[in-house]
């Protein structure tokens, strides 16, 4: 009986001890945090000590790369796949699912615009077989906190992409609450800008959400503390509208950066915030005495913003505290890194990536391997011993052998494909091939840069040029890659004429965008947020008041808008006057608004404050009138 007893305990323990043997997995990814926002990575500005310290037990990559935006880079950590294969190329995961038979690429557009351009997927397809997926079938209890940005309604939430736990809220390109609680989320109803909806709760008064983060993974590490569990934390922080805690503020306003390059001291607190949350999951960590048996990854989601804010116009109403606090500075600047987010220059896309595992990966070590967040899922499974799953494509490979300093990473070349640049702008597609980068940008004809980034990885010295028998090389991994991914890239437009710029009228003829891209897609005028106050703005509305504006316009969350006026006597727009607000409903159908603007006198310039910055809005026809008979019309649909 005694032997029996002994031989189930012995059982039972060794039974145990093979559940836990596998290792915990944490992703830690940060929002906008360029490759030179941290101590370890170069910066003398920004404090940053966790993340300084996680790097002495880690090994640090120097040539890791995410794509120019978020979405992208989220969609292909959980897949493994180029956003080039997946769909999602833009930062479009809060606009409305696209319907059942969506084509990425239109057949025709105006006959003024040159490019056929590419449309965003906004969802992770429920298709794919995602890393979180994956893990939960391998005995994993997964959770996911923070920002999503893959899926605006409830089939694409993370919930139905393999994690067990969720704390999230949709739309979901910026944090609930402007980061501080109450956060306004509801449990259920429809997700619009002005109603957030998904698990988040709020907390006491004040708190920070990149606090409760931490304090959600610290309690998701402690239920789960005998493993193996999966935490997938991607911050809210540096995204914008750039909430902060004014006491780090006001530190680092006193500060100055000895290198000259950075000194933002919003961006300066909110990266202390984002440190101190990684900082609390790696002690959270250390207490439950499971740090050494955790993988733990450390990366962001694209390089810094440095384009934002950069302008004091239509701050005043919008964000007075950035101006005080900030000035016109950007959120943060790359140097010597060429550019920032949203771009194909290094700026833009290398970012930080650490990656440790006690005893597994030489602790305080650096790897100069050319990686990205496609390999991401292959490199975890591989190191947990998990097979790849049949139906799951994967364009990313395993680099285990070089996180433990077994061999190196045999691949030829590495992609980043990003087909958006702005109103009737085509984007383009780069390859990396060993400290050469080829950037093809898409248009008519096709114009390239060459750069050799051992010597140059500021991006300044074109040898396209020079060089042309390497750019056709190169050029042909991409024309390969493009080729194998199905990439829906911009094309010529077939009904494009160059004469007809003289024949046919510029339908924005007198319509300037601010903070806004502006783009005329043959059926509707597209504006997307460049900004914080998005508006078209026009000098030609000359006309008596009273008068009457029309729009016939549509957006998928919907807002609120409101229209500027001075008078012809007047030199400047009225600071709190001059005013009328209208309402854009959410939904796809098109809405005929009145708006009436008691206008005194003569009419002089008009702002139209357009609510595009939580998604775009879609405008037919704009048209202005007075009881004389005066109008002003602007139609956007090609005959």
């Amino acid at each position: 009986m005694i032997f029996r007893f002994l031989l189930l305990s012995l059982f039972l323990f060794l039974g145990a001890k093979s559940f836990c043997a596998q290792p915990n997995v944490v992703l830690f990814l940060a929002d906008d945090m360029g490759w030179m926002d941290s101590g370890v990575y170069g910066s003398t500005y920004y404090e940053t000590p966790n993340i300084d310290r996680f790097a002495k037990r880690a090994m640090r990559f120097t040539n890791a790369y995410s794509q120019p935006l978020c979405s992208p880079t989220r969609a292909s950590l959980l897949t493994g796949q180029y956003s080039a294969r997946h769909g999602i190329t833009s930062a479009t995961g809060h606009i409305v699912p696209q319907l059942a038979g969506f084509t990425a690429l239109p057949k025709t557009a105006a006959p003024t615009i040159p490019m056929l351009l590419p449309e965003s997927k906004n969802f992770l397809e429920p298709s794919q077989v995602t890393l979180a997926e994956t893990l939960k079938n391998a005995g994993y209890r997964t959770a996911h906190i923070g920002k999503w940005h893959l899926g605006l309604t409830q089939p694409y939430w993370p919930e139905q992409q393999g994690f067990d736990s969720a704390f999230h809220c949709h739309p979901d390109p910026g944090p609930p609450g402007e980061y501080f609680s109450p956060y306004g989320v509801s449990p259920e109803g429809k997700a619009t800008a002005k109603n957030k909806i998904g698990t988040i709760t709020d907390g006491p008064v004040g708190e920070y959400i990149v606090d409760r983060q931490a304090a959600e993974a610290a309690q998701f590490i402690k239920a789960n503390k005998g493993g193996p569990f999966f935490l997938n934390l991607w911050c809210y922080g540096v995204h914008g509208p750039w909430g902060h805690k004014e006491e780090y503020t006001k530190h680092f306003a006193h500060k100055k950066d000895p290198s000259g390059r950075q000194g933002n001291p919003i961006m300066a607190s909110m990266l202390k915030s984002v440190d101190e949350c990684f900082g609390r999951i790696l002690d959270e960590l250390d207490k439950q005495g499971i740090a050494d048996h955790t993988i733990i990854i450390f990366t962001s989601d694209n390089g810094g913003n440095v384009h934002s804010n950069i302008s004091s116009e239509g701050k005043k109403a919008a964000n007075e505290n950035w101006q005080r606090w900030a000035g016109n500075q950007p959120p943060t600047q790359n140097t010597p890194l060429r550019d920032g987010k949203g771009t194909l220059y290094e700026g833009g896309t290398r970012v930080p990536m650490m990656w440790s595992w006690a005893g597994k990966i030489k602790a305080g070590s650096k790897a100069h391997a050319v990686v990205g967040p496609i390999d991401v899922y292959p490199t975890v499974i591989d190191l947990l011993g998990i097979a790849k799953p049949s139906q799951q494509h994967f364009d990313g490979v395993s680099y285990a052998n070089v996180l433990k300093s077994e061999g190196s990473l045999e691949r030829r070349a590495y992609f980043n494909y990003h087909p958006h640049a702005g109103a009737n702008r085509a984007g383009g597609v780069w390859v990396r091939e060993g400290d050469f980068k080829l950037l093809r940008w898409f248009g008519n004809p096709v114009t390239h840069e060459l750069y050799n980034l051992q010597n140059d990885i500021s991006e300044v010295r074109d040898l396209a040029g020079k060089m042309p028998e390497k750019v056709k090389e190169l050029d042909r991994l991409i024309e390969g890659f493009l080729k194998d991914t199905e990439a829906s890239f911009p094309q010529p437009n077939p009904a494009y004429q160059p004469e007809s710029k003289a024949k046919v009228a510029d339908p924005m003829a007198g319509l300037v965008p601010k903070f806004c891209k502006a783009s005329n897609v043959g059926t509707a005028l597209h504006i997307e947020a460049a900004g914080r106050t998005p508006f078209l703005g026009t000098a030609q509305v000359k006309m008596s008041g009273p008068i009457i504006l029309k729009i016939r316009a549509r957006s998928s969350v919907g807002g609120h808008g409101k229209v500027h006026w001075r008078t012809a006597d007047q030199s400047e727009f009225p600071e709190n006057a001059q005013t009328t607000s209208f309402t854009l409903k959410a939904g796809a159908d098109w809405q005929n608004i009145r708006v009436e603007l008691p206008v005194t006198g003569s009419c002089g310039t008009v702002r139209l404050y357009l609510p595009a910055d939580r998604a775009p809005v879609e405008i037919q026809s704009i048209d202005f009138s007075s009881p004389k008979g005066e109008s002003k019309r602007w139609s956007f649909i090609t005959p």
